[in-house]
């Protein structure tokens, strides 16, 4: 096992730059995860780690070793893909034994150590089975396994569970978690899917457009997301970000205001006649007949089973592109689309940005 760290990272394709100026080090035996929307260069970074793409700038290095210059197969880094890229003509057992055989381990340890990742991934009983007679949990199992059983360095996981459908994705997710308990080996995940980062990751590394725009655990980013991307990005429903306007110690939303608390105005320093984006999650967001912040109207109710999630809209701006806010209420209320709420902010976890820059202003 290793730490793996980037110095200063950026790969081109042509004019395109896909990553730009990427520096972190992922410490030894700790579980990344680079998350970001589609075309953010997660996996083309992960990629150039593994050495299947070339860094126009930077350095790489797996340990101590700069590894710029070294083959893929000579990283010492294992790589799951979103595929699971399984040898049809081989069994299960020759699966796992694949990457030993052309290390050259000697058979008898080849075949311990197999038999040992096997059981570790209740797959053992599969070893004589072809990938076309797994299902696809079975075959990610067995691509994860391959991975385990060379010991390498570090592991490298490309979006290994978007093939599998919500339930086993959660299963997976979960043994996921255990193996790395387990082994402890230094992994850098990619995935989309926030879920998978907020439960797996010892850090995340939040990307946009080739560059980083946030690092750290999955609480703190949550918690304090530093620019709009990140707010928007993370949280399901995602946080509303409402545009605001700040005049006379008020913010006003679409007609409607309300008191600005003195600690946010003394720390941002907002002037008159300032545009802000307001940012707040669901969470902290109640229904509340008793000095209400705002009046909504419902549009959408999603029953979840222990909630419900209502989906709102300021009224004043034209019908066609509302500001909109998401809320959860309890399963009890007989909500229905059209009613007028009115709606309490908690205040203390109100987030603002700069409009211009994106950047938050609040909490400082």
């Amino acid at each position: 096992m290793a730490k793996v760290a980037l110095e200063g990272i950026t790969h081109r394709f042509g004019n395109t730059t896909a990553v730009e100026e990427i520096t972190f080090t992922v410490p030894d035996g700790e579980f990344w995860v680079l998350v970001g929307p589609s075309g953010c260069g997660k996996s083309t970074l992960l990629r150039t780690i593994a050495g299947l793409e070339t860094a126009t700038q930077g350095k790489i290095y797996i340990g101590d070793r700069l590894v710029n210059s070294i083959a893929a197969r000579e990283r010492d880094v294992a790589m799951v893909f979103q595929n699971y890229a399984l040898y049809p003509h081989m069994s299960v057992a020759e699966n796992l034994a694949f990457g030993l055989k052309m290390r050259q381990t000697p058979p008898p340890i080849r075949q311990q150590r197999v038999e040992t990742v096997a059981r570790s991934l209740n797959i053992f009983h599969l070893l004589n089975r072809l990938p076309h007679q797994l299902s696809g949990g079975q075959q990610q199992r067995v691509a994860l396994g391959r991975a385990i059983a060379r010991a390498p360095q570090a592991f490298l996981l490309d979006e290994p569970l978007s093939n599998l459908d919500a339930q086993l994705r959660d299963e997976t997710r979960a043994e996921l978690k255990q193996l790395h308990q387990r082994f402890g080996i230094t992994t850098l995940y990619v995935t989309h899917d926030q879920t998978e980062a907020m439960t797996l990751a010892d850090r995340i590394v939040v990307l946009d457009q080739g560059k980083i725009q946030q690092i750290g655990t999955p609480q703190a980013v949550y918690a304090r997301p530093e620019n709009l991307m990140v707010a928007a990005f993370l949280g399901s429903p995602p946080m509303n970000l409402l545009e605001a306007y700040f005049s006379a110690g008020q913010l006003k939303l679409e007609g409607q205001n309300f008191d600005c608390p003195p600690e946010i105005a003394q720390q941002v320093n907002l002037q008159a006649d300032h545009f802000v984006r307001l940012g707040i999650r669901p969470e902290h967001i109640q229904l509340s007949q008793s000095a209400p912040h705002l009046q909504v109207i419902a549009e959408i109710i999603e029953p979840l089973g222990r909630e419900i999630l209502v989906r709102a809209v300021l009224p004043g701006r034209d019908r066609s592109d509302p500001q909109t806010l998401y809320f959860q209420v309890a399963p009890s209320l007989n909500l229905k689309p059209g009613d007028r709420l009115p709606v309490r902010l908690a205040l203390k976890h109100l987030f603002l940005f700069d409009s211009a820059t994106g950047v938050r202003t609040y909490p400082v």
